[in-house]
């Protein structure tokens, strides 16, 4: 059965996490990828130090998280030759796909505005960190400044007066992956009704933005954050310690309804249909929250977490502890569901990947095919654009391409 992207060619020319993970996930949808990288490499290949993983040519898990699935290209793109060499790898592709900055595109000759005059069916998918308008368009912008802080993640998910969140690393990264990842496919679609491509860009901050979405229009209305735990509009969707110190959340929407089964769950009948507690209207309007959840509280801490999970479960009542990473790790619905995949790598040793989480029925489990070293691909991709050996080998000489796998006359 054919993928749903297959046929679809997309280059790209991007570094670290945000921008090189949307052409993997289409990557897994079927799109043929080819990633060119500058001389140093993207430096997300010797990135996974900072996050406490091993990094080579034969085992790099954190360069793999956003480049599976791909085809290596080194190009110096500073050389003339080089230029060429994208311009004529970008005549057959139907997406660019990009986070550098807009004037180091433009000084490169690789701006949108070049590339749709060359290439009028090319979509042009660009990563940025604030936008194309405004004071910060041209600013620096990272996972952690652009999304965390200017989208209001920093001061929002934390208690009030504790320490702000330490995030984790490219969180925000994914979110406009896949916003990206979309987009690109609904300007596919447009250019099938007018023959002409787009430019497609998606920033870390308005996706924060669009994340905080709730948090952000509520406080309009005096509905402020970071909220504290004891002050949350239903106490029926909070986190709870469990008498083994497990926090876990239980999410009831529907305090009304369940609130006489729930406060028989916590063994406490004596507080059904109490004049005070039975409505969230009449707790919010006596403004009793603390109340209740101090009522649950308290009583959450008279058994282990395991006793907890069984209760609410046999009750039909939302409820999960908080998993950690390592828990994650041995979770059965996530190896149910492949959201988890083993990979072998060269060195023999076995890791565990995260593969993407949109599924078609007509494709089952994606493909994920692990990188390679820098320039792996060099020679079998431009001689399909018609370079001979003795080119290719100039090429080498001269640095224009640059590839761990072929040595040349002067090394």
């Amino acid at each position: 059965m054919m993928k749903p992207l297959e046929g679809v060619k997309i280059i790209e020319m991007d570094a670290f996490m945000a921008a090189p993970t949307v052409p993997r996930v289409l990557g897994e949808w079927g799109a043929d990828i080819i990633k060119i990288e500058p001389p140093k490499g993207d430096p997300c290949r010797t990135q996974a130090g900072v996050f406490n993983m091993p990094y080579s040519d034969e085992e790099n898990p954190a360069f793999d998280i956003a480049n599976v699935n791909k085809k290596f290209v080194c190009i110096n793109l500073k050389t003339q030759e080089g230029k060429e060499i994208a311009y004529k790898l970008l005549e057959t592709a139907d997406v660019l796909v990009t986070s550098f900055r807009t004037k180091a595109l433009e000084r490169m000759g690789f701006s949108y505005e070049e590339l749709s005059k060359r290439y009028p069916k090319l979509v042009f998918a660009q990563i940025l960190g604030y936008g194309e308008k405004g004071p910060q368009k041209d600013a620096a912008g990272f996972d952690a400044t652009a999304y965390v802080c200017r989208g209001g993640i920093l001061t929002s998910m934390t208690e009030p007066g504790e320490s702000p969140l330490n995030e984790v690393n490219a969180y925000g990264d994914f979110q406009a992956s896949m916003c990206l990842a979309g987009g690109i496919c609904a300007a596919l679609v447009g250019r099938q009704k007018t023959g002409k491509g787009d430019k497609v860009t998606v920033s870390l901050h308005h996706t924060a933005l669009f994340m905080m979405n709730v948090a952000i229009v509520a406080s309009e209305f005096g509905n402020k954050y970071p909220k504290s735990r004891r002050r949350v509009a239903n106490p029926f969707n909070n986190t709870y310690k469990s008498k083994d110190g497990r926090w876990f959340v239980f999410c009831a929407p529907e305090y009304n309804r369940d609130y006489n089964k729930v406060m028989k769950m916590l063994d406490r009948p004596d507080l059904a249909d109490n004049e005070n507690y039975r409505t969230i209207e009449r707790v919010n309007e006596l403004k009793l929250n603390s109340e209740v959840i101090d009522i649950i509280s308290e009583q959450m801490v008279k058994k282990n977490l395991d006793e907890w999970i069984q209760l609410f479960k046999e009750n039909d009542i939302a409820f999960e502890k908080g998993y950690t990473p390592d828990e994650i790790l041995a979770d059965e619905q996530a190896w149910a569901n492949d959201c988890l995949r083993k990979v072998k790598y060269p060195t023999g040793n076995e890791r565990v990947l995260i593969t993407s989480p949109v599924r078609f029925k007509t494709v089952g489990n994606p493909e994920m095919r692990l990188s390679k070293p820098l320039g792996h691909d060099n020679r079998e991709i431009l001689s399909q654009y018609g370079y001979s050996p003795d080119e290719l080998q100039k090429l080498e000489y001269d640095k224009v391409i640059i590839s761990k796998d072929h040595k040349t006359v002067n090394e």
